[in-house]
């Protein structure tokens, strides 16, 4: 199994975190190892001037942007971060949600009193995120890739010392790989599964309230027509034991006519795996087959 490292360090006031994150569209370029690189500032409020580093090993690189520094996973970079404190039980101070455009991204300040903290970090590029902290979830309108972690750290008039922490990713994926030519008059694909997750519980990492039958759009490019192997990838927040759910694939014009479909029976879906399908979608020939690639996780790759 391959896992995915958070690099946190507070030395002195000072919090740098480091992450190497693995990746809806494709219309998806292919997964390649990136990094993430975060630095978080614990603020003078931390009282006894405590010093404490956090680090991991691992494959993790720092990427750098013009005047900035990216989260990025998979050549994709993160567009939202969260940090939530919790002492003792209960939400500790307002949470710290930064954005991509914000300028100090990356680099959050986060006031710790003397007690015991539980500090959840999300860091993802899903789409309007919606924080509801009485029901302690985090929700988006799509879910792209999305990673998570607990971190429980007791600040003492004399805390010091080393910590390692690993930030995991907690969605699974979708790739379809269309095996017959995309008609010319081909405007949307939809991928409609039965059950598909948009919010997590962030006090566990696990995700809750399942949508049923709720079509994703994809647009397909002008560049796309008359291809074959044009491969679709959507993202579920998921657990990290299987669910299964049945899927409906199809090709539409801009008329809103089927050009071509599929359906797909109880595919297996688990976080850090890409569940791969094939088949043909548009020539009446019907079946999808399914087989494992090595993205994430091994992944459960099939046909229709």
């Amino acid at each position: 199994m391959k896992r995915n490292f958070f690099h946190v360090a507070i030395i002195g006031t000072t919090l740098c975190a480091s992450l190497a994150l693995l990746s809806c569209e494709k219309l998806e370029e292919p997964d390649t190892d990136t990094g993430l690189h975060l630095d978080i500032d614990y603020g003078d409020s931390i009282k006894t001037n405590a010093v404490i580093t956090f680090s991991c090993a691992g494959d993790f690189t720092l990427t750098q942007k013009a005047m900035t520094r990216a989260l990025s996973a998979d050549g994709k970079d993160m567009t939202d971060l969260w940090v939530l404190d919790y002492k003792d039980g209960a939400l500790a101070q307002t949470a710290i949600h930064q954005t991509s455009e914000d300028t100090d991204f990356g680099s959050p300040t986060v006031p710790l009193s003397i007690g015991n903290h539980h500090l959840y970090f999300i860091a993802s590029r899903s789409q309007n995120p919606s924080l509801n902290t009485d029901a302690h979830t985090l929700s988006f309108a799509k879910v792209r890739d999305t990673f998570y972690k607990d971190v429980s750290l007791n600040v003492t008039s004399a805390s010091t010392g080393s910590q390692t922490v690993m930030l995991d990713r907690v969605v699974t994926k979708l790739r379809v790989v269309i095996n017959d030519a995309v008609p010319a008059d081909a405007a949307t694909f939809e991928i409609t599964p039965a059950v598909w997750y948009y919010s997590m519980d962030y006090l566990t990492g696990e995700p809750v309230s399942s949508t049923a039958s709720q079509p994703i759009a994809i647009t397909i490019p002008a560049s796309s027509l008359g291809n074959t192997g044009e491969i679709l990838s959507i993202f579920s927040l998921s657990g990290a034991s299987d669910f299964t759910t049945d899927i409906a694939i199809a090709c539409k014009a801009s008329d809103e006519s089927t050009l071509g479909q599929a359906t797909i029976s109880s595919a297996p879906m688990r976080r850090n795996r890409v569940t791969e399908y094939s088949g043909k979608l548009f020539s009446g020939q019907s079946g999808f087959g399914v087989s494992l690639l090595s993205a994430w996780d091994a992944d459960y790759i099939a046909t229709w």
